[in-house]
């Protein structure tokens, strides 16, 4: 009965990232660049996602 409802995934402190591509902007050159999760491997990362337009639900 209780399987009839099956909650989203919710990450867990000790889950690990998924590795991954995407377009950031780049303050010291003052551009877009693409950055891949790979690359900071073994250093402390701080993820942030937003909604496109900060719009509060």
């Amino acid at each position: 009965m209780y399987n009839d409802f099956l909650q989203p995934f919710c990450a867990q402190t000790t889950d690990k990232a998924p590795l991954f591509t995407a377009e950031a902007y780049d303050n010291v050159n003052k551009k877009m660049k693409q950055i891949h999760l790979e690359s900071y491997r073994g250093k402390w990362v701080i993820l942030f996602f937003y909604a496109s337009n900060f719009t509060f639900v």
